[in-house]
């Protein structure tokens, strides 16, 4: 494999984290927003027990999460084939 595939690779996985780190930031702060919004009610119930609980921003960290170990996952291989 030439030292050129390797770099592609590499930038590739270096793409993948950031956007996991982006995803994962993302996922908590619309979080916080939301139930930031909901402290401001009187019936603080949901804010309280976190029920039922909101897909989105534990979608948004999950899919981070997984953006991050493949963006990891290529930059070390990228830089196993490099040497």
């Amino acid at each position: 494999m030439p030292n050129v595939d390797s770099y592609i690779m590499m930038g590739l996985g270096g793409f993948f984290a950031l956007l996991g780190v982006l995803a994962f930031l993302w996922g908590r702060h619309e979080e916080r927003g939301y139930y930031d919004a909901l402290s401001g009610r009187r019936d603080l119930r949901e804010f309280l027990t976190r029920l039922p609980q909101h897909i989105e921003p534990e979608a948004l960290r999950i899919g981070g999460r997984i953006l991050i170990v493949v963006g990891l996952v290529l930059v070390i291989v990228g830089g196993i084939l490099l040497l």
